[in-house]
């Protein structure tokens, strides 16, 4: 459901915190909830268990879904269906029985966030309510790596992140900070990386990204294509240089290994408009369970302004952007999922060009 940026400005924006099993969500999350910002906020808690977020946060315990913390901040915890539970918090709050400014729900650490993304979208009632704001994900540098070789979960976390946030850096060293960083670029090439410490994180940073936001400008880290051509450069000398040699079966490692991946599409070339309609629903009937996050510009024959398209699994959007100006139109969508077959997506798109 498109809106206006007035329409959006009035929604209540929606924050989706998650994470693997011990990357620090919580302490992130308590920080937040701690640190005076001037915005009270809902808290969804999609995690199972007994307990919600540490009982000191708490001002009595509770069995009522709605717990009020020591700082009036609400906590919820899901025992139903979130879709519920957001129309709930919605009529507490049109009755004034609650106030808050902002949500933040804090998935279960196994979870794929993309079904909690696509509630957003899912239904009237929550769409034309809730601005979904954007995905931070927490990632543990110190098992990083081995969790994300073992769970498949986990890189679908990095997958459909706005943000990434590395915890534990003190833990590893710097080479190995980096390799973890690269390899999530790999992964998501349109993602902002940074580190944290215990939750120490700029605040005004992770609210309000606008990540779902189709008129926010298309980011794609520049490490990303780079590491692309250099990549293709090595393989092009294996043969001849010992040192690439290493180097490739490294990079082979983990483009093998993770199931998630990303790539991108360029070109200066008009899209036709129906053949580029027709594909982009085959891709997205066919493929679309397998594609997690997709964004782009287009420049599309006979319309003198960008059109903005960006989707979550088998739902995808277009809506015009600002008008080209002197630069010269062109393309640019990036491709996050599993297993995407990268050729199919490229030669698809490319056939969809004017001649």
């Amino acid at each position: 459901m498109a809106v206006t940026a007035e329409q959006a400005d009035r929604m209540v924006p929606v924050t989706i915190l998650t994470g693997f099993l011990g990357a620090g969500k919580t302490t992130l999350l308590k920080r937040i909830l701690t640190e005076f910002h001037g915005q009270r906020i809902a808290v969804i808690e999609n995690e199972f268990g007994p307990e919600s977020i540490d009982n000191e946060l708490l001002v009595q315990e509770s069995e009522e879904q709605i717990i009020e913390l020591n700082n009036g901040c609400i906590c919820c915890t899901v025992r139903g269906d979130l879709l519920n539970t957001l129309s709930d918090l919605r009529a507490k709050r049109e009755k004034g029985e609650i106030t808050f400014d902002r949500v933040i729900i804090e998935t279960t650490g196994m979870a794929n966030p993309g079904p909690v993304c696509q509630t957003f979208f899912m239904d009237d009632y929550v769409a034309e309510y809730y601005r979904l704001d954007g995905v931070i994900t927490i990632v543990d540098a110190k098992h990083g790596m081995e969790i994300l070789d073992r769970q498949t979960e986990a890189q679908a976390q990095v997958g459909f992140a706005d943000r990434i946030l590395i915890s534990k850096k003190d833990l590893v060293t710097d080479n190995e900070y980096e390799t973890l960083r690269k390899r999530l670029i790999n992964m998501n090439p349109r993602v902002n990386i940074s580190a944290v410490h215990f939750g120490e994180a700029d605040l005004n940073e992770l609210l309000d990204m606008k990540g779902f936001n189709l008129t926010s400008a298309l980011e794609i880290d520049p490490d990303f294509l780079k590491a692309e051509d250099d990549h293709e450069h090595h393989h092009h000398h294996h043969d001849h240089d010992h040192e690439c040699d290493a180097h490739c079966e490294h990079e082979h490692h983990h483009h093998h290994d993770d199931e998630i991946g990303a790539f991108v599409f360029n070109s200066d070339q008009p899209f036709d408009p129906s053949k580029l309609d027709e594909f982009l629903s085959g891709l997205v009937q066919f493929y679309g369970p397998d594609m997690f996050r997709y964004k782009g510009i287009l420049y599309i024959k006979g319309i003198k302004q960008r059109m903005l398209l960006q989707g979550v699994h088998m739902l995808l959007g277009t809506e015009p952007g600002k008008a080209w100006g002197k630069e010269k139109p062109y393309n640019k969508l990036v491709f996050i999922g599993k297993k995407l077959p990268k050729e199919i997506f490229l030669a698809g798109l490319k056939n969809c060009l004017t001649k």
